[in-house]
């Protein structure tokens, strides 16, 4: 990586544009950057890690946003930084613009423009530049993964600060291991010492969990075996468990097989003779249904010869239906003449009833009079007469129609004259106010629109005043969720240790009991676990206070989550103080309340400037509308005027031709009230005139059908073998009669055949004969016999489920003790790297952790670098050297030493003096800076910075360590050198000058 060029507008000290050109300070391979204190020496350095990540180094990182930007720049002024660069063999510039209030355009105030970023790249073949990206993100990924390293390792790496590297040769492991951790980015390794550790948890609970496993399956089996299986007296864990367990399954297997054998040859025998129980049942049951059946066929004879005269009476009944049904055609046929007859006769009766009332409603009493009497041929022509009357009236008709259309033609006339006069009026009234109505919408609209120009510009001004309030409200809930936070914090912490004194109470109180648990177990006679003797004389006993292996287990379990807890309180403790910090810094410290004040004042501001612009547009819809009623108005008078005057010939034609119309239509209504009430009487009378005569035509068919009808239904009658129609009537059947007396007839026949047949049976008669079968003894015998049947199956059953039992639980047990193998292998293999990673193993002599491990290795390599600077710039007299050893009660691995040439001796790094501890950690910085660089994939780092530290050297250790950087051109680098070192400036030529004023910094750069 070399930096070209630095161009920074009114960032940090600096008011104006000033601008680095790192080509021609470079060409020296050394420059000085000097200048009074607080000129802005660190802020050239601090705009360098800005354009690159969008950030400053250490403790600066705070100086984000509006605190970057100059108080020396003038209000309209933006800040940036733009830097440019090759990296990986490509040109790049970078641009930042942090966010800034800007005036506004209109009006007072001023507004927050958001942060910009460019990046941009040299394309040498066309000789310009191509935009790459403008988004925040993308261009922090691309400059990390070229630099390949993050931001933290840049500043440690390009802009050495010296301070942190002295307390880094005077620091203790833990805080060596924190840095070197950040930039070698070791945490990788942490993960696999806590994987590690996970896993070799999860293999000793698999490992406890199956010995219970099979412990539970033995007791299983006991309990399924009962007095046939005896539980070793071992304990989970115990060597030659699974052996025991495994060989008392099979002595029990053995013996559940002999009892099954034995209860299947009782179970035999006990159905056989529940076998001959049943079949000698089955024979008294036949022959006491025999017996049943015999004594029911002699009481249906009884009872058929009792019905015998009813039967013969229903046989007659039938016959004499049979005969009438000859006759049924003829009734029925002479039934629906005389219905017809009835129904014509009524419908005549009622046509002529509403002929008589038609004559009598319009006074014509001698048409009257002669119709009453009048047959059908007499009717039908008075109809052909009053049809030729109606068909003389059609003109009359259209006539009467036209006078009605003139009658409303004529209404229309006069309304139409009436509409015409009020839209006169109306718009001679409107039109004359109309001047000052257009006066008062201009006023309205000019005033809305003032309304609206203030509402814009106080638009602007509302969201940042609603983000500050925003944000000091959450600055004012975070204050009190970081009291709740820590609060919370303390308590977890608390409650973790207790659970944690509560766990080793328990634990120490479970060893003490282990004792009593082994003397639980004891019995006479046999052998004790631990040792052998068969005579226990006094055994321990379990006090009231003992503990067991699932106590101590629920303590550790509880311990465990308290820890996790206070591990999660913590966590959001610096969640709280984060989102605090960010919301201080956007809200300031003004008081919420007075915040909320100004912009409530600022909301209410503008609700009433809104308020009076959202009338603008209805005031400009009001306008036009009135404009277009103004001429819809005009329009409407004049075409009123032009239609008055129209009318008045139009009234005049349709005056005459009403009068000649009345008079021919009075002569046609006669005495009427109109034409279409005449006509209306016509029709009446010719409908009724038809019908009368088609109703009499009709009742005089039906009676001569009728009088037919009679005479055939007499001669059938007589054929048939009946006196008169209605005997043969009375004795036709209907269906259901018939089907009734069908169904009695065929019922009685059945039921006589089958009493034949059951009396005709040979062994029905022949168990008749015998005494009464004894049902009650032979189902007796046979319950018996099944109950009997019923005990050998249950305890056939039971023995083969214990057999099943035995064999499933045995087969498990066997399984499990095969799969239990590699799990306590696994775990021992888990156990010895967890314990060797975490530094806990006798395996791992110096106590060292993986990840202090790897840091060991970079720190030697680091070592080794630096050394071949610290040795030219110490004239030979030190060495940095790595070591191993332990600290204290501490884990060794991150030691620091320096061999001192002089006496031959190592010692630590903090008993360097303040020249010497400047060149060793320059030196420590310089060989820190060559390792990263290989480790972030060998990028180049052309151009490099030292923060100060000069000041402490004497001339001879000032010639060696200016010669050691000067030796770093060899590989093409330019170093700058941060300092106010007045001898710098006669020994480096190429210097970039800070100078400060009143109204702020400048630069002043000359070459070498």
């Amino acid at each position: 990586m070399r930096l070209h060029r630095l161009d920074m507008t009114a960032f940090g000290p600096f008011g104006g544009s000033q601008t680095v050109d790192f080509d021609t300070l470079s060409l020296s391979g050394l420059f000085l950057l000097h200048g009074p204190t607080g000129a802005g020496k660190t802020s050239v350095l601090d705009a360098v890690c800005y354009a690159l990540y969008g950030s400053v180094p250490g403790a600066r990182q705070s100086g984000q946003g509006m605190t970057l930007r100059s108080d020396h720049a003038e209000a309209g002024t933006r800040t940036e930084v733009r830097l440019e660069l090759t990296v990986a063999g490509r040109r790049l510039e970078v641009t930042r613009q942090p966010p800034w209030e800007r005036p506004k355009k209109r009006g007072s105030g001023t507004t927050l423009d958001k942060a910009q970023s460019w990046l941009r790249e040299y394309d040498a073949q066309p000789g310009s530049w191509k935009d790459l990206s403008r988004s925040h993100q993308e261009i922090g990924e691309e400059i990390t993964q070229l630099l390949g390293m993050s931001r933290e390792q840049f500043c440690q790496v390009v802009l050495l600060p010296q301070g942190d590297f002295a307390r880094f040769l005077r620091a203790d492991a833990e805080a060596r291991g924190k840095l070197l951790g950040r930039l070698f980015d070791t945490h990788r390794f942490a993960e696999v010492e806590k994987r590690l550790a996970e896993r070799r948890r999860g293999a000793e609970a698999q490992v406890r969990e199956g010995d219970a496993a099979l412990l539970a399956d033995a007791h299983r089996m006991q309990q399924a075996a009962g007095d046939a299986m005896r539980l070793p007296e071992l304990a989970p864990g115990e060597p030659g468990l699974a052996e025991a367990i495994l060989g008392a399954a099979a002595v029990a297997r053995s013996t559940t097989r002999e009892q099954l054998t034995i209860a299947h040859c009782g179970l035999l025998a006990a159905e056989s003779a529940q076998a001959a129980a049943e079949r000698a049942l089955a024979d008294v049951r036949e022959v006491a249904r025999l017996q049943r059946r015999f004594a029911e066929a002699r009481e249906r004879a009884g009872l058929l010869e009792e019905r015998a005269d009813a039967h013969r009476q229903a046989q007659d009944r039938m016959e004499r239906g049979r005969k009438a049904e000859v006759v049924a055609p003829a009734l029925e046929l002479r039934e629906a003449a005389d219905a017809e007859h009835r129904q014509a006769a009524t419908a005549q009766l009622r046509a002529r009833e509403l002929l008589r009332g038609a004559f009598a409603d319009v006074g014509d009493s001698p048409a009257q009079g002669a119709l009453a009497d009048a047959g059908a041929v007499g009717l039908a022509t008075a109809a052909r007469r009053v049809a030729e009357e109606l068909g003389g009236l059609e003109s009359a008709r259209r006539g009467e129609r036209r006078l009605t259309e003139l009658v409303d033609e004529r209404g229309q006339l006069d309304r139409q004259e009436r509409a015409d006069d009020d839209v006169r009026l109306e718009a001679e009234a409107w039109l004359g106010e109309w001047e000052e109505t257009r006066a008062a919408l201009q006023t309205r609209i000019e005033s809305a629109q003032d309304a609206a120009n203030r509402a814009d510009q106080l638009a602007e001004r509302r969201e940042p005043a609603r983000q500050r309030l925003a944000a000091a409200r959450l600055r004012d809930q975070l204050a009190a969720d970081t009291d709740t936070a820590a609060r919370q914090a303390t308590e977890t912490q608390d409650q973790a240790l207790k659970a944690r004194a509560h766990w080793l109470d328990i634990k120490e109180q479970r060893l003490n009991g282990i004792a009593a648990e082994l003397a639980a177990q004891l019995q006479d006679g046999e052998p004790c676990a631990v040792c052998g003797a068969v005579d226990h004389p006094a055994p321990a006993r379990k006090d009231v206070g003992h503990v067991d292996r699932a106590a101590e287990e629920r303590a550790q379990a509880a311990s465990q989550q308290a820890e996790e807890r206070h591990s999660e309180a913590e966590r959001r403790l610096g969640v709280v103080r984060e989102a605090l910090a960010a919301a201080t810094a956007e809200a300031g410290d003004m008081p919420t309340s007075r915040l909320a004040e100004a912009a409530d004042e600022l909301e209410r501001i503008y609700t009433q400037a809104r308020r009076d612009a959202s009338g603008l547009h209805s005031a400009h819809e009001e306008l036009r509308r009135a404009e277009a009623e103004h001429d819809q108005r005009t329009a409407a008078h004049q075409q009123a005027e032009v239609r008055a005057a129209a009318r008045v010939g139009h009234r005049e034609r349709l005056d005459r031709e009403k009068a000649t119309l009345e008079a021919e239509l009075a002569e046609a209504r006669g005495a009427a009230g109109s034409v279409a009430a005449r006509a209306g009487q016509l029709e009446r009378q010719a409908a009724l005139l038809t019908e009368a005569a088609d109703t009499a035509r009709a009742a005089e068919d039906t009676a001569q059908r009728l009088k037919t009808a009679d005479a055939r239904l007499a001669d059938a009658a007589f054929r048939a073998g009946f006196d008169t129609p209605q005997a043969a009537a009375a004795a036709l059947l209907d269906d259901g009669a018939h089907r009734d007396l069908q169904r009695r007839l065929d019922a009685w026949q059945s039921e006589e055949a089958a009493v034949r047949t059951v009396l005709a049976e040979a062994d029905t008669a022949t168990a008749a004969q015998q005494p009464p079968a004894d049902l009650m003894s032979a189902e007796h015998a046979a319950s018996a016999a099944a109950r009997r049947t019923r005990d050998a199956a249950s305890t056939r059953d039971a023995a083969a489920r214990r057999c099943t039992e035995l064999d499933r639980l045995s087969a498990r047990a066997s399984t499990a003790v095969r799969q239990l193998a590699p799990l306590r292998t696994e775990y021992d293999r888990v156990a010895r790297l967890a314990g060797l990673t975490s530094g806990t193993s006798a395996d791992n002599e110096r106590k060292m952790r993986l990840e202090s491990y790897v840091l060991a290795a970079r720190l030697e390599q680091v070592a080794a670098a630096a050394t071949a600077r610290l040795r030219r710039m110490s004239s030979g007299r030190y060495t940095l050297v790595h070591s191993d050893d332990r600290t204290g009660r501490g884990r060794s691995g991150l030691g620091l030493h320096v061999v001192d040439a002089w006496t031959g001796r190592e010692r630590d790094t903090a008993t360097l003096s303040g020249g010497e501890t400047f060149f060793a950690s320059l030196a420590l910085a310089l060989g820190l800076a060559d390792v990263v660089t290989d480790e972030a994939g060998g990028v180049r780092l052309d151009t490099l910075f030292i923060d100060e530290g000069f000041g402490s050297l004497d001339d001879q250790t000032l010639d060696e360590v200016l010669d050691v950087l000067d030796s770093l051109r060899e590989r093409d680098r330019s170093v700058g050198i941060v300092s106010h070192v007045p001898d710098l400036r006669r020994r480096i030529h190429a210097q970039l000058e800070v100078v400060k004023g009143r109204s702020g910094s400048v630069l002043r750069q000359r070459g070498a």
